[in-house]
């Protein structure tokens, strides 16, 4: 199953780059969402390979997933690979620059089941398409708000 949106941001391409490359502040904003996070490579510096272990609850039942960095090319793409006990995924976030301080974020997600219960599932998401849909944009645009807040907030200093 594929999702994806697009989104405007006002803030140059390479700074968008940079906040979306800046795990440690996502990795503490998923703990304060009250996820566990860890990071199991040896990576010091941002490069594909990097990986997270991850545990959360979805649905009232603790889930474990595995992310991976699989492509990185800087400022404009990042691609992650996510796999789970139930469903394995692929997030793309591309980066198209509109103008000196504008750019489109292009976020992409295409999940695929591992399991008959995961079938089922996503079988019911089919059903609810229009409701996912307006959800994942509206997850994006938060997403396009929180990076342009950090933008401001780095400019001003």
């Amino acid at each position: 199953m594929r999702f994806a949106t697009k989104q405007d941001i006002e803030a140059p391409v390479a700074d968008v780059f940079r906040i979306i490359s800046d795990f440690e502040t996502w990795e503490r904003a998923a703990m304060r969402r009250g996820a566990e996070v860890a990071r199991v490579d040896k990576l010091r510096n941002v490069a594909a390979g990097m990986r997270w272990a991850a545990k959360f609850s979805y649905r009232s039942k603790p889930r474990t997933m595995e992310l991976e960095l699989t492509q990185i090319d800087s400022p404009h793409l990042l691609r992650f690979a996510g796999i789970s006990q139930a469903i394995e995924g692929v997030v793309s976030i591309d980066l198209m620059e509109l103008g000196v301080k504008r750019t489109r974020m292009h976020v992409v997600l295409e999940v695929s089941p591992r399991s008959l219960t995961a079938r089922l599932f996503l079988q019911s998401l089919r059903l609810a398409r229009a409701r996912i849909d307006r959800k994942f944009d509206q997850r994006a645009a938060q997403l396009a708000g929180e990076i342009e807040a950090r933008y401001r907030a780095v400019k001003k200093y």
